[in-house]
């Protein structure tokens, strides 16, 4: 580890500055000698580096989705030229390069954090060895070994023997506890950071190697720190322990306010939207109309959950644009009153089709109403036909029954009905 440390050395001062810096002002409030002090001086080193990893840590989200989409395509292209290593190669890379997507950018935060890391790490072993190295000076060197963080000094380590932390002022009992209940914390924080990228901003609809690797990383990582952490300085503990800290609420705000297309977070944040959205009337904020604004666009592409709640909105009279804004829709569209107001229209009754009338209801209409003529309906009179009192008489007795069709066998009927003998069906026609 010195070996490694010595390597980013070229940023040990900077780091050893800003530790110093902050020193001086925590040291003027709990003493420059205290735990406190220097403690807080790492925890306000570790804010003001993810401060600065931030743009890289928006890069690291943006790559990540990215990668999530397109592995079922890299997962076709690996089918298809199974046998052929360097077509395979460079087929992912003439896809990365028209989708924009570098899978190196999700590692940017860890690789920028490294150097720090490091350096703080050779500052901090340097304390425990008596070196003075950077802006840490002799006076500065005696105050941070006095400094205890709960009876643990900042300097020492879960292996140390009983020797070295009695020249550092403490117990080994103390050491073993305090550095055994970082680490696990330190341990925990990680995983629980992983699990829930997993479980609440993984799409669940989409089954990718991405995804399994994901799942081992989540116990690979926490086991990793717990190895690795018995070798570390009380104050490099306190660095990691707070680093890991701030990524699990960054993450928490993350899926929050934009989670993964597909995922849990989203159909949790949807349905919050919705709520926001149907009391208001309107979206707020810059991030919830580029979320709507993706959401129109996919169009049929949609999953369970953006259907969900486009059609959330149609049935609350509202309508997502293009644009990102939601308006109301013309089929719940209010009209102004005279005094300004606002008065909720009715909604028209569809209209309905005319119920086709059977036989013994047109049979049963009383003599001289005329049957009103549908398109159903054949007319069975002639144009020079009797006046419309006469239509529905009964024929006079001994009146001349009308004609029957040369070679049709049957009658016509008259109002709708056949008389006289019909001619039985031949049995070849049906």
């Amino acid at each position: 580890m010195d070996t490694i440390a010595s390597l980013f050395s070229f940023i040990t001062w900077p780091v050893s500055w800003v530790i110093v810096q902050f020193h001086t002002v925590y040291g003027a409030i709990f003493g420059p000698d205290t735990g406190w002090a220097w403690g807080l001086s790492i925890v306000s080193l570790v804010i003001l580096i993810r401060i600065c990893l931030i743009p890289l840590f928006v890069k690291q989200i943006k790559a990540t989705r990215g990668m999530q989409t397109l592995q079922p395509e890299m997962k076709k292209i690996q089918e298809r030229y199974k046998n052929d290593k360097q077509r395979q190669s460079e087929e992912m890379m003439k896809l990365y390069k028209e989708t924009g997507t570098n899978p190196l950018s999700s590692c940017l935060p860890i690789l920028a954090q490294s150097p720090f890391f490091f350096a703080l790490y050779h500052v901090l072993n340097g304390i425990a060895s008596g070196d003075t190295i950077g802006k840490i000076n002799q006076p500065l060197l005696e105050s941070a070994q006095k400094a205890h963080i709960f009876g643990a000094p900042l300097a020492a380590k879960f292996t140390d023997g009983a020797s070295k932390v009695e020249s550092l002022g403490a117990s080994l009992t103390d050491v073993r506890v305090i550095t055994a209940v970082m680490i696990v914390l330190m341990s925990a924080s990680q995983f629980f950071t992983q699990r829930q990228l997993m479980t609440k901003n993984v799409d669940t609809t989409v089954k990718t190697p991405f995804m399994q690797q994901q799942k081992m990383l989540m116990y690979v990582f926490p086991v990793m720190f717990a190895v690795f952490g018995i070798n570390f300085p009380v104050g490099v503990l306190v660095y990691w322990l707070t680093t890991n800290v701030w990524t699990m609420g960054q993450q928490m705000y993350v899926i929050r306010n934009n989670p993964t297309p597909g995922s849990k977070a989203q159909a949790s944040y949807l349905e919050r939207l919705h709520k926001s959205v149907t009391e208001h009337g309107k979206i707020r904020g810059r991030g919830q109309k580029a979320i709507v604004k993706a959401i129109v666009a996919k169009g049929r592409d949609r999953n369970e959950a953006e259907r969900k709640f486009i059609n959330g909105l149609n049935k609350a009279g509202l309508a997502a644009q293009a644009d990102g804004n939601v308006v109301k829709s013309d089929t719940a569209e209010a009209a102004q009153s005279a005094d300004g107001s606002t008065v909720a229209t009715a909604a028209q009754p569809k209209r309905q089709q005319p119920k086709r009338q059977s036989k013994s209801q047109r049979q049963a209409k009383p003599a001289g109403e005329a049957e009103p003529k549908t398109s159903l309906t054949k007319s069975d009179e002639p144009q020079d036909a009797e006046p419309a009192g006469q239509q529905d008489a009964k024929p006079a007795a001994g009146a001349k029954k009308p004609a029957q069709k040369s070679g049709g066998g049957r009658s016509k009927a008259q109002s709708g009905q056949r008389k006289g003998p019909q001619r039985p069906k031949s049995p070849s026609k049906k």
